[in-house]
């Protein structure tokens, strides 16, 4: 992992085409080196969660080149790697890993920025309010799943925030409920950084899949919700 963080410093001090072409065999001797782990990674992780088998990595990992086209930021290149495996809908095959809306279990790769990420990222508007129909009407198993040790080690008592709360209550929610802080999420994530150090050591992945397990009943609850009020949406790109 050290040669594939090494990669990506160098690309983000150098961030064209022209070094990235001079540089290609470096990169795809990373990218292999990145799908081989996504392979562990994805068999590892449906050991625990059997609704991840028959995942592949090119499911779940980015493409490194940007779309530039609307972008005022013209970098042609990500300057990370990313992989999320996670349950899409049977039978069709583009709703899973990133174009999954579930729940999954997102690892992403960048130098001093490494992390583990799990929930429901940037749900629509009709995923989102299901959402917090179901927090707010199974609130006590919530409770229950952050009370775990495992999950206070790695997650703390409380969705990310980073991706916008709300100032007032939602439309159609009590904001008396007793976890209406919950419910102005707009977003419903956790996640934990790892060092430079954790990505390379060598009990990374058992490492990675301890976290794993710890978020995986929080995934389980969000994912139910599929179940509870039909399919939603995959994501483009």
């Amino acid at each position: 992992m050290r040669d594939i963080l090494n990669f990506l410093e160098a690309l983000s001090e150098n961030n064209n085409r022209e070094w990235f072409a001079e540089n290609k065999a470096w990169y795809q001797r990373c990218y292999a080196r990145f799908v081989d782990f996504s392979t562990e990674y994805i068999h590892r992780l449906a050991e625990i969660d059997p609704t991840l088998v028959g995942l592949q990595p090119k499911d779940c990992i980015w493409r490194i080149y940007r779309d530039v086209r609307f972008s005022h930021d013209k970098r042609p290149y990500k300057e990370w790697f990313g992989v999320f495996p996670a349950t899409g809908v049977p039978g069709q095959p583009k709703t899973w890993g990133k174009h999954s809306m579930r729940g999954g279990y997102y690892m992403h790769l960048q130098p001093s920025q490494c992390m583990f990420a799990a929930g429901i990222w940037d749900p629509g508007k009709e995923l989102l309010a299901a959402l917090r129909k179901e927090i707010e009407a199974n609130y006590e198993e919530v409770e229950d799943i952050m009370a775990a040790r495992e999950w206070q080690r790695f997650f703390g008592q409380d969705f990310d925030t980073q991706w916008g709360v709300l100032k007032k209550a939602p439309a159609g929610f009590d904001p008396e409920f007793k976890h209406i802080d919950w419910l102005k999420h707009k977003t419903f994530t956790v996640s934990t950084p790892l060092t430079d150090a954790q990505v390379c050591a060598p009990d990374f992945m058992d490492h990675l899949i301890e976290i794993a397990a710890a978020a995986k009943p929080m995934n389980d609850f969000l994912n139910y919700t599929f179940e509870e009020y039909g399919e939603f949406p995959s994501r483009c790109g």
